[in-house]
C-alpha cells in the first residue's frame, strides 16, 4: 500500500527535468585540469587546452536550444523543474529569468557541473552552499531540491539535510518517493529521496549505444503508458530528463513536443515540479525517526 495520493487523485505525477549545465561545464578556462569530456563531437580531450569546438556544441545549448525549450513548455502550459548548475545561470541571466517569470522550479544542480565529490567536507559543503546563494540571486529561489553530477560522497545527503533541503534526486532505485534518515550533529534528519531517471533521459541521444529521437520518444511514451497504468492501483511518478543542447536541436525538440502531446491525451496525470511532488508525498507520509537497518 503506498500510503499517499497525489492531488486529485491522479494516477501518475509527471515531473518534466530540464538540466542546465551549459556555461558551467569543466574547462581550463574556469581553472580545470582538462576540457569538459562530455562531448557529442567524439573528441574527448586530454590534454589541458580548450575544445573551442565543444565549448560552442554547449554554447548551442544557451542560444537556441533554451528558446525551444521554453517556448514549448510555454505553448504546453507544462511547469518543469530545471536543474541548474549555479554558474550556468550567472552566465545566462536570461534563462534565470525565464525560470522565474515561467513558475518554474529552481533545483541546485551544483555551483558548477563539475565532480563536486572530489572535495573534502569543507569544500563540500562551501559547494552548496555557494549554489545556493548564487540559484537565489539569479532565480529569486532559494533551491529546496539537490541534484550532483552523476556521484555523490558519502556524507552529501548528511549535509544537504543540515542545509536545509526538501529533497534530493541522486537515485533511480524506484518510481515513487521515500523517505531518507541521516544522522547529523544535531540528532537524526530526514529527506525526501525523489528519484531521478537516466533511461528515459535525452542523454541517451549522446552516448552509445545512441538513441535516434524516434527510439527516445517510443522510449518515453512506453515508459508513461506502463507507469500511467500501475497508477490505477497505486500512485506513479515519471521523470522525464532533457538536456539544452540536446533536445534542443531542430533535429530533435519535436521528440519532446510529441510525448507533451500524448501525455495531454490521458487523464489522471498531474504535471508538476520537484519541489510540489516533493511537498505532497512528505505532507501524507510521516518520516522515520531513526535510519533504517543496514
Amino acid at each position: 500500500m503506498a500510503g499517499f495520493e497525489w492531488p486529485g487523485g491522479a494516477r501518475l505525477a509527471l515531473s518534466i527535468v530540464v538540466n542546465v549545465e551549459e556555461g558551467a561545464e569543466m574547462s581550463v578556462r574556469d581553472g580545470d585540469k582538462g576540457p569538459e569530456p562530455v562531448d557529442e563531437l567524439g573528441v574527448a580531450l586530454k590534454a589541458p587546452i580548450r575544445n573551442f569546438g565543444n565549448e560552442s556544441n554547449y554554447d548551442y545549448g544557451i542560444r537556441a536550444g533554451a528558446p525551444r525549450i521554453l517556448g514549448l513548455l510555454d505553448r504546453h502550459g507544462v511547469r518543469a523543474t530545471f536543474t541548474a548548475a549555479a554558474v550556468a545561470l550567472e552566465r545566462a541571466p536570461a534563462i534565470a529569468a525565464a525560470i522565474r517569470e515561467g513558475g518554474h522550479e529552481a533545483c541546485s544542480h551544483g555551483w558548477r557541473w563539475i565532480h563536486q565529490f572530489r572535495l573534502d567536507e569543507a569544500g563540500e559543503r562551501d559547494f552548496v552552499r555557494k549554489a545556493v546563494d548564487s540559484i537565489r540571486a539569479t532565480t529569486g529561489q532559494r533551491p529546496v531540491g539537490w541534484l550532483s553530477r552523476y556521484l555523490h560522497s558519502p556524507r552529501l545527503r548528511t549535509t544537504l539535510a543540515e542545509e536545509g533541503f526538501l529533497y534530493h534526486m541522486d537515485d533511480y532505485s524506484d518510481d515513487v518517493p521515500r523517505w531518507d534518515v541521516v544522522e547529523t550533529a544535531a540528532g537524526p534528519r530526514a529527506i525526501v529521496v525523489l528519484p531521478y531517471a537516466i533511461d528515459s533521459n535525452d542523454m541517451k541521444m549522446w552516448v552509445a549505444p545512441s538513441y535516434t529521437p524516434q527510439h527516445w520518444l517510443d522510449y518515453a511514451v512506453a515508459t508513461f503508458d506502463c507507469l500511467h497504468a500501475e497508477g490505477a492501483e497505486a500512485p506513479r511518478m515519471m521523470s522525464l530528463g532533457l538536456h539544452l543542447r540536446i533536445i534542443g536541436r531542430p533535429g530533435r525538440i519535436w521528440a519532446f513536443e510529441r510525448f507533451l502531446q500524448h501525455a495531454a491525451t490521458r487523464a489522471g496525470v498531474w504535471t508538476a515540479t520537484r519541489a510540489e511532488i516533493a511537498r505532497a508525498f512528505a505532507a501524507q507520509v510521516a518520516p522515520p525517526t531513526e535510519p533504517a537497518a543496514a
